[in-house]
């Protein structure tokens, strides 16, 4: 069609909404406000980072990192044949030109209440280059690495 699609989301940390900060409704819509659209040819990866404000007044900072992944190429339609002369032209005349390729975006939300633009893009940097590069590292790990801090106490031991 006309390459237009909807937002999907594959996988969310924590799965279940936290009672103090509920996941954002609609968070696939506001990944791709122009729309989830197909390409030609792949796009450099895009990181921003906005403000949505909620009921109370609280502000969350969505940082969004998107990427474009490859598609499988569309597969031509069968055509039926009527004689050896004729099925050369029905396939040319039903053949539309397809691009060999398409890409499609994928975007890696991370959402907060502090406003630390560098540290969102170095870890959402961090869990794109695990992911396209295949590491055999569970996404779940890393994200509770990333997440996970200890504060020492006060004259303990550090």
């Amino acid at each position: 069609g006309s390459g237009d699609g909807q937002g999907q989301i594959l996988q969310r940390f924590p799965e279940k909404d936290w009672e103090d900060n509920p996941f954002p409704q609609g968070i696939e819509l506001f990944c791709q406000p122009s729309g989830w659209q197909l390409f030609p040819e792949r796009n450099p990866p895009t990181f921003f980072v906005a403000v949505l404000t909620d009921i109370n007044s609280e502000r969350h900072y969505c940082a969004c990192f998107t990427f474009w992944e490859a598609l499988e190429s569309p597969q031509p339609q069968s055509h039926t044949r009527n004689g050896e002369g004729e099925e050369e032209e029905e396939e040319e005349a039903s053949s539309p030109a397809q691009p060999a390729q398409l890409f499609a975006p994928k975007s890696l939300v991370l959402v907060s209440r502090l406003d630390h633009a560098e540290v969102f893009r170095n870890s959402l940097g961090l869990i794109y280059t695990i992911y396209v590069d295949g590491l055999s590292v569970s996404l779940e790990n890393v994200i509770g690495n990333l997440l996970t801090c200890t504060i020492p106490i006060t004259g303990g031991a550090q």
